[in-house]
């Protein structure tokens, strides 16, 4: 990959890990309920679920779901229905957030489950493979610089928002408006969920 294609990958996979998603709300959320030092096995999933993603792209799996429209089809619908339930559950638990003691395996497993039923990856990772990999530059070649640039930029983005979380946890608003802002996050995964839906609904019109 040349310098030039690195530079436009990157801003490129900037502006996707940046976009605000479910795996931001639910890094904020981990920020506000845990603080930072514990919402970091949250981002930990992400990198997780990034690094299995980018794997599987490398060697076409991505783009053989995408081109399977029943497949593709079954995976957005768990996707959504997956979004839905925690966005309602995060509603009905809004005044009571879990406790800080939660299992730090729980936090890891739960972001994993979000990034990996999350449409928006698939479709992010299938944009990075078909627009800036080389055909005639051997794959792993090319991924030695991917990968490293995707995880780092993706742990930043990811952090910064689990901070951003736990800044609000330990500040006033963060105290006196908890519960309204754990609805209000859990309407963004309700949304998401619908939209998600809405999406497959329209596809198969």
């Amino acid at each position: 990959m040349s310098f030039s294609g690195w530079i436009i990958f990157a801003t490129f996979w900037a502006v996707f890990v940046t976009t605000p998603g479910p795996n931001a709300v639910n890094c904020i959320s981990n920020g506000m309920t845990f603080g930072l030092r514990r919402a970091l096995w949250g981002v930990a999933a992400i990198l997780t679920q990034a690094t299995l993603f980018l794997t599987l792209s490398a060697f076409g799996v991505t783009a053989l779901i995408t081109a399977s429209p029943a497949i593709f089809f079954f995976a957005k619908i768990l996707g959504a229905g997956f979004l839905i339930w925690i966005g309602i559950r995060g509603w009905l638990t809004a005044a009571t957030p879990p406790p800080a003691t939660t299992p730090s395996h729980r936090i890891y497993l739960s972001a994993l489950a979000i990034a990996t039923f999350n449409a928006k990856s698939v479709a992010g990772y299938l944009a990075a493979f078909t627009q800036f990999v080389q055909t005639d530059v051997p794959v792993m070649d090319q991924m030695s610089v991917i990968m490293p640039t995707a995880l780092t930029l993706t742990a930043l983005s990811y952090t910064g928002y689990s901070l951003m979380g736990a800044v609000l946890g330990r500040t006033a608003l963060g105290t006196v408006f908890a519960a309204g802002f754990r609805r209000f996050m859990a309407v963004c995964f309700i949304l998401y969920g619908i939209l998600l839906g809405g999406s497959v609904a329209g596809a198969r019109a």
